[in-house]
């Protein structure tokens, strides 16, 4: 039974090295159980789990972590030499235990194995799990594909039964069967487990759901889900509070400037009976005294009042998020119902059978879909034009575009110079919009004011998508057919949204490889070609 352990930070701050500040005067706790981790592109996320991991050490602050920590980062570092015991990270372990088996006695062997005897067995059990086998350890990591890597990864880190894991972005590169082995994983995770990802599938199985929002940090008792409805509710309620404050400020201006009408109504009553004699002037001006001590009695009231719901209403809106969405008035593509954009074909199943041919028209959204090492990326990277030429190409399914016009994601964001500005980057697609009309277009998109001028190098990860999705959207002409590859990888949530808010827009023909169904369903997929590892092609229509 692992003890239970948290993660403690209070006043936590980490600067990098050219003095960029990426958390300042962090505090909060992660406790025993799942946690979801969620934030914007940039709040700080992947660089807390790598505080917690021990990997970094915080500028100032404190940092208390009670066990011993194992960390997957977001980009698992794979060397194709290395083989699957090493990146179980029981390689050393092994290889003592097979020595002693064969009668090799060093004391160095049994001070390796330690405790872990029955290592190989559990091993062999942690491999069943996700569909390898004992037989799997001395196999290269280059004969597997990423995503069966990053579950080796992290049946490594079930093995070495550390009291606390930390996943950053687990399900990228995952297939559909791999994030379905994962989830079976997380479910039985013993310990604590804080996991960064933007799958919402995923983060609804957590027993609680952690933000970092505007430098702070804060626990929801609860699943993603749970957490949005109730984030949802308390903006709701803190933009109602907003609303009936600044009401409070119009009603308290209102009675100040009724009250001062009323003051100079008196003053003017009071000098038109001194004119006229009915007051005696010592009277008169024992009761003009008086009136005027009274009157700024009755202001200072008053303007207490007026500042005290000012300042009521500034609060009560720094309570309301202002979390920023891409708004985007995109070109039409000019693609007719039925236009002709391209053409897949996959190879035959078996000897006498046709081969399966897909023709993308306008304005159809497919999503290409299939195992990890199925061919997805070459066969878009074929379609767009990148993809080498190669001898076996009559064994691979073909692709071939049907119009000239088309804007093309890749998953990896390679297609940017990054000694280029963002609004040069964006000019090389649409050489003849202005710099004016760029900048407008990026502000659209949340890159505004500097941020367009610097180079993409000094971007953040959020910010570079922007610019490679700004390069394909704003194009001049348009593309007729967008061809996306995993773009929801590292994403945010909020840039999810803002993506698919963005392709709702678009008038066009899609083709995306994703294995996110949330995803797929907010951008209204039409169909689903499905590519199996022999290059089959299979296309389904969705309800």
């Amino acid at each position: 039974m692992l003890p239970s352990s948290t993660i403690t930070f209070r006043d936590l701050t980490f600067e990098w090295p050219d003095g960029a500040l990426a958390l300042r005067g962090l505090s909060g706790s992660f406790g025993h159980g799942r946690t979801g981790l969620v934030g914007r592109n940039g709040s700080g996320k992947s660089t807390l789990l790598r505080l917690a991991s021990g990997e970094l050490a915080p500028t100032s602050g404190e940092l208390d972590v009670s066990g011993d920590v194992g960390y997957l980062r977001q980009s698992v570092p794979l060397h194709s030499g290395a083989t699957v015991a090493e990146l179980l990270g029981i390689d050393s372990t092994l290889r003592a235990l097979r020595a002693i088996e064969a009668g090799d006695v060093a004391v160095e062997h049994f001070d390796a194995v330690g405790d872990d005897w029955d290592l190989e067995s559990r091993a062999s059990e942690a491999l069943d799990d996700i569909g390898f086998s004992a037989a799997d350890l001395d196999r290269r990591v280059g004969e597997v594909s990423g995503g069966e890597a990053v579950l080796v990864a992290i049946a490594g880190l079930r093995l070495s039964r550390k009291a606390i894991t930390l996943l950053d972005e687990p399900t990228n590169n995952l297939d559909r069967g791999a994030r379905s082995t994962l989830t079976r994983l997380v479910d039985a995770w013993p310990g604590t487990l804080v996991i960064v990802s933007h799958d919402r599938a995923l983060l609804d199985r957590m027993d609680a759901t952690a933000e970092l929002y505007g430098g702070g940090f804060e626990v929801f008792g609860g699943p993603y889900s749970a957490w949005v409805e109730h984030r949802d509710r308390e903006n709701g309620a803190a933009a109602d509070a907003a609303r009936a404050a600044q009401q409070a400020v119009r009603v308290e201006k209102r009675q100040r400037a009724h009250a001062e009408t009323t003051l100079a109504r008196r003053r003017r009553a009071g000098k038109k009976a001194q004119r006229e004699g009915g007051v005696p002037r010592i009277v008169a001006g024992g009761l003009a005294r008086k009136a005027e001590n009274s009157a700024a009695s009755l202001r200072s009231t008053l303007d207490d009042r007026v500042t005290a719901a000012t300042d009521a209403a500034t609060a009560a809106d720094a309570r309301v998020r202002d979390d920023e969405h891409i708004r985007l008035e995109l070109p039409d593509p000019g693609v007719a119902r039925g236009r002709r954009l391209a053409e897949i074909t996959g190879v035959a199943g078996s000897p006498g059978v046709e081969q399966q041919s897909v023709v993308i028209q306008g304005p159809e959204r497919l999503a290409l879909v299939g195992p990890n090492g199925a061919g997805k990326t070459t066969l878009l990277e074929a379609l767009v034009g990148r993809a080498e030429a190669r001898p076996d190409r009559s064994e691979r399914p073909r692709a071939r575009l049907l119009t000239d016009r088309v804007g093309y994601l890749p998953q990896r964001l390679d297609d940017v110079d990054d000694t280029l500005s963002a609004v040069d980057a964006v000019r090389e697609c649409a050489p003849d919009t202005s710099a004016g009309d760029i900048r407008n277009q990026l502000a659209r998109l949340l890159l505004r004011g500097h941020a367009a001028d610097r180079p993409v190098s000094t971007l953040s990860g959020g910010e570079r998508f922007r610019v490679s999705l700004a390069r394909m959207l704003f194009a001049d002409p348009p593309a007729q057919l967008l061809v996306l590859d995993e773009p929801t990888n590292s994403l945010d949530l909020q840039s999810v949204e803002q993506l698919a808010e963005a392709l709702d827009a678009y008038r066009g023909a899609v083709l995306v490889v994703s294995h996110d169904d949330d995803f797929l369903a907010r951008i209204r997929i039409d169909s689903v070609l499905e590519l199996d590892h022999e290059g089959r092609l299979h296309r389904r229509h969705r309800d």
